[in-house]
């Protein structure tokens, strides 16, 4: 594991201004929560990507597996079989792949929520529930967990170099 950098101190950014309704303030906050762990990942070299940082095995690239299956999983009705298995980045699987896969989902993912015209209707059915959540709810849950993920990617990341901001 390299020493940290303590040059790679960065100052925060906070989200973008976005359009005052509310599916466009919190898409810019879900976004904005993408993009920041997406950005803790991006430039992180084998093997410490992949490294667990805390004794359950975290790990950033088990981070982006995850949301991409959670992103799938809500906005695109794809069911997740193992919970556990989307936190465990297998050997074949690539920092560029992971992170691709992972932007493409959002992509996906924000094309779905771009039709969604009141949020108080049903969003995707996930398999397994027996009652869709509503499209608000998805949305809040996502930035929840996003975020969730964001601050654990914070701290796997100062760990591994000292890197901090965004």
């Amino acid at each position: 594991m390299p020493p940290p950098a303590r040059n790679r101190k960065r100052k925060d950014t906070g989200p973008a201004w976005t359009a005052p309704d509310e599916k466009a303030t919190l898409l810019g906050f879900l976004d904005y929560l993408r993009n920041a762990i997406a950005d803790k990942v991006a430039d992180v070299p084998e093997p410490a990507v992949r490294t667990a940082g805390v004794p359950s095995g975290t790990n950033l690239l088990g981070l982006i597996k995850h949301l991409t299956a959670v992103e799938r999983f809500y906005f695109l009705e794809e069911p997740i079989n193992n919970m556990n298995r989307t936190f465990r980045p297998t050997r074949d699987e690539t920092v560029e792949g992971l992170l691709a896969d992972y932007r493409a989902t959002t992509t996906q993912a924000n094309q779905v929520i771009e039709t969604w015209t009141d949020l108080t209707q049903p969003a995707p059915r996930p398999p397994g529930r027996a009652l869709p959540p509503s499209q608000r709810w998805v949305l809040v849950h996502m930035i929840e967990e996003t975020g969730r993920h964001a601050g654990h990617a914070d701290i796997l990341r100062e760990k591994i170099d000292g890197s901090t901001g965004r």
